[in-house]
């Protein structure tokens, strides 16, 4: 009892663990994923070195950098006979240690690392480069030639060009396409005079980091930061507006966080309530003999009362013995599994877990042992106690068939959560709104619960009215018996359809614990190949791509299996500047998965083939789908940059698909379209992406791809691994492993635990009748039969019903769930070998029950009946 008690003890408080583990990462992954913390936007009219004394005081700001906005009506630029002008645009001017200070703001491609820099986009539209002079307009003055010192790209422009102040639910500013960054000195010589002429052209924001010492909980943490913010802009007093960058990336971690509670109640709940049955079962095998020794007591003068204070005596030592041992067990699975022994993200909320399982450890014992005590004392006599009559009547829900009734409603809620497309995270029109919908809980939990009581159904309908079908079943072990051992376990039928549910259970808690991980493992990689592009990926941003004798050098490296060239270009759709891969439709699954879950209307290979079919089909995406109003083969014109003058020139394409994914790009439209058909068009030949797919660790090949590349400016290579270091599909910050590690290995330990215990306890209730057909006469190879017959029935039954609701369980998971994955998986991951090696150790734990009980029958049954 005090290990079955630990049991469910360990395993609730080391979930305690896995949310202290879990919340803390999303909180570091939350901070670490944003550039810049705050941007503050001063007031036209403001002083900035105020304003900065103010900010850099605020109570928890690192450091605070000036950074001024200007507008302009477009660049210019003369090449090759040809003037490329662009629209409007935005002129930084920034501090000369600010790409030091904001390390994820400025990532530099082509030339210095200083002076006058040039935004890709912006420079591919004036086809400029390092060294190229180039002009920008000013509002209300005359043009500025500069000459381009380097080209760089903003990966985190979304956020560097938002619109602060902007009311909540607008829809998000899109970034500029033409970005110039200068030196604060020039900045302030072009643009001070336009200050003067019209003030709303330039902004001045101080862009701030933020000290590391927020609590450990995101939603903590999202407080915190967002008083702090309010404080500041009460500081300036209607000076300043606070873009709370941060703010909003921990509120994402919070949506987060309700996956991780989803996962508790998905994944440990069961878990916890299964420990506890076992603990049940474990109390229930010596309620027997309890009874008896309860009746002697009073026979003997005991009062209710007293026998009711030795039962919680009995109760309150158990349960204190299996708190501390669980509580300490979860310490050290906790440290094993997630790196930590609290059981909470602050100390009150270690405190709360650590308490909170030791009291369902103590609820646990005084269910399973004072309570039926109680009952007892109060409505059982003497006589009750000591004998067992009359015939057994079905339990009260299964005369109202209430399995049935929670198998049903298990359906319908997991059909209209299916149907309505629910998702716990939704993002309208790029506004995140949390969504929680706990009834959908109730999908997985009615049918663990209805599969749980319709096994038994099954079971004790069997046992009751199938003899016939038991004694053919048994009779490869039960031989010329298999008639009398029928008839023995219909007559046991409620302790072995106990044993089977137990069993059942256990395993339907394995294999939907173990297919859930491995799916979620399995998608994690195709994620982090959706956004690498494949095991490894070679990427540049220069128009003149990579070298064209690249994929055939990468190709003969050791460890690759394949390597597939990917044009990335830029096409106008209307006015809508759109990213465009150019690939052979044919042969671009052999570098990199292509899933189906990727293309609408069809499966993957059939949408690909559609593409290779037509040299000029285009994929486009539901957005512009939508947008435009097209239906499949419409004539769609995009402007491509030409290689002959270097402009955008009109190449009609046809619409044959949906693309809704695919790696390398972008979550906002995009187009796919055929490399060979693009290459004729625009004259270029040129392609900016390599996807490589190895059979040796993709870090190990990405050093060879990168050892190749050297004398290439502004090629960059990534591998999977990396990127799924930092990247997990929905559940960003989860330590989903630890997580794995823990349920793996408690659904291992409680399938031994479970199968053999409860098999061991349902025979040594048995003993009696054992040691009679030993004083009988019966033979120790025909007791065998006996307790093989029902070993075979128990353990067959109960891995059968529980792989299937196991498996049931795993889809109705994984549906309910899909907003985890991107893409959604084809399919559930069966992790074979851990389901194997549970099988055996259950198959273990059984023989090593039978064979126990077995050597317990060889004693003389007068001593076995004594000990009775």
């Amino acid at each position: 009892m005090v290990l079955a008690i630990a049991l469910a003890v360990a395993f609730l408080a080391s979930l305690g663990a896995f949310f202290a583990a879990s919340k803390a990462r999303m909180t570091r992954e939350a901070v670490a994923g944003v550039p810049i913390d705050w941007q503050v936007q001063l007031a036209v009219g403001t002083d900035p070195v105020q304003a900065g004394r103010s900010i850099g005081l605020a109570p928890g700001v690192k450091v605070a950098l000036p950074v001024w906005y200007g507008d302009t009506q477009g660049f210019r630029a003369r090449s090759q006979g040809t003037v490329q002008t662009t629209g409007p645009g935005k002129v930084l001017g920034i501090p000369l240690n600010y790409a030091a200070t904001f390390p994820g703001e400025i990532r530099y491609l082509v030339g210095a690392r200083d002076g006058i820099l040039l935004a890709q986009q912006t420079a591919a539209n004036l086809h400029a480069g390092e060294g190229s002079t180039i002009a920008f307009a000013r509002p209300g003055l005359s043009p500025i030639r500069i000459r381009v010192d380097g080209i760089i790209d903003l990966p985190a422009a979304d956020s560097l060009f938002q619109a602060i102040g902007q009311p909540v639910g607008s829809a998000p500013q899109a970034p500029p396409d033409n970005v110039a960054l200068l030196p604060i000195n020039l900045w302030h010589r072009f643009f001070d005079p336009v200050a003067k002429v019209r003030p709303d052209a330039v902004q001045t924001q101080f862009h701030v980091g933020l000290a590391p010492d927020l609590p450990p909980d995101p939603s903590a943490a999202f407080v915190q930061v967002t008083e702090r913010a309010r404080n500041l802009e009460l500081e300036l007093a209607g000076a300043g507006q606070v873009g709370d960058n941060l703010a909003a990336q921990l509120d994402g971690a919070r949506s987060d966080s309700l996956y991780a509670q989803l996962l508790f109640l998905f994944l440990g709940i069961p878990g916890v309530i299964l420990a506890g049955l076992v603990a049940a079962v474990i109390a229930a095998s010596g309620g027997e003999r309890r009874r008896r020794e309860h009746a002697l007591l009073r026979i003997r003068g005991a009062s209710p009362r007293r026998i009711v204070g030795l039962a919680g005596a009995e109760a309150l030592m158990e349960g204190l013995g299996g708190a501390i041992l669980g509580v300490g067990a979860a310490a050290v699975a906790g440290k094993l599994a997630f790196g930590t022994v609290r059981f909470g993200a602050s100390t009150d909320q270690a405190v709360a877990w650590a308490f909170g399982a030791a009291v369902v450890g103590l609820i646990l014992s005084a269910a399973t042992v004072l309570v039926p005590a109680l009952r007892e004392a109060r409505s059982t006599t003497v006589q009750e106690a000591s004998l067992v009559i009359g015939r057994g009547r079905q339990p009260l829900w299964a005369r109202l068939y209430l399995d049935l009734w929670l198998l049903a409603g298990a359906g319908l809620i997991f059909w209209e959560t299916v149907k309505t497309g629910y998702r716990v995270v939704l993002a309208p029109e790029g506004v995140p709104t949390i969504s929680v919908s706990y009834v959908t809980i109730f999908a997985p939990l009615l049918l663990w619960i209805g599969s749980a009581l319709f096994a038994w159904r099954l079971s004790n309908g069997l046992l009751a009215a199938g003899r016939r079908a038991i004694s053919r079943l048994t009779r490869p072990v039960a031989h010329g018996l298999s008639g009398v051992v029928a008839a023995s376990m219909s007559r046991q039928r409620k302790l072995l359809s106990r044993g089977l549910v137990i069993m059942a259970l256990t395993g339907s808690f394995a294999v939907s614990t173990a297919v859930f991980n491995s799916t979620f493992r399995a998608q994690s990689r195709v994620d982090a190949q959706l956004t690498n592009g494949a095991d490894v990926a070679a990427t540049t941003a220069a128009e003149v791509g990579l070298p064209p004798t690249l994929p055939g050098r990468v190709r003969h490296l050791p460890g690759v299996l394949d390597a597939e060239p990917m044009q990335h270009r830029f096409a106008y759709v209307g006015n809508d500047l759109q990213d465009l891969y150019g690939i052979d439709p044919a042969s671009i699954g052999q570098a990199t998965p292509m899933s189906d879950a990727f293309f609408g209307g069809g499966h993957a290979g059939q949408v690909l083939g559609q593409l290779a079919s037509r040299p000029d089909a285009v994929l486009v995406s539901d957005e512009t789908v939508r947008d435009f109003q097209l239906q499949p083969g419409d004539l769609i014109r995009l402007r491509l940059q030409f290689a002959s003058d270097h402009t955008y020139h009109v190449i009609t394409f046809h619409y044959a698909g949906i693309v809704r994914e695919f790696p390398t790009a972008p979550r906002d439209s995009f187009l796919v379209a055929n490399a060979s058909y693009v290459t004729r068009q625009t004259g270029s030949r040129a392609f900016q992406t390599l996807l490589v797919r190895t059979d040796d660790p993709p870090p190990a090949v990405a050093g060879r791809v990168r050892r190749l590349l050297e004398p290439s400016a502004g090629a960059t290579v990534q591998d999977v691994v990396t990127e799924l270091r930092r990247t997990l599909s929905g559940l960003t910050a989860l330590d989903l492993s630890g997580l794995t590690r823990l349920e793996l290995g408690f659904a291992f330990v409680l399938a031994a635990a479970a199968s053999g215990l409860v098999l061991a306890l349902g025979l040594a209730e048995r003993r009696r009748t054992f040691a009679i057909a030993s004083a009988l006469g019966a033979k120790a190879k025909q007791l065998a039969t006996f307790v093989w017959s029902e070993a075979l029935f128990v353990t067959a039954g109960g891995i059968a019903l529980g792989a299937l609701a196991g498996w049931g369980l795993s889809f109705v998971i994984v549906k309910e769930l899909t907003g985890i994955f991107d893409p959604p998986p084809e399919h559930l991951f069966v992790p074979w070998g851990y389901l194997m090696i549970v099988s055996l150790v259950t198959i273990g734990a059984v023989l090593a029950a039978g064979v126990g009980a077995l050597r317990a029958t060889r004693r003389p049954a007068i001593q076995i009946s004594r000990d009775l």
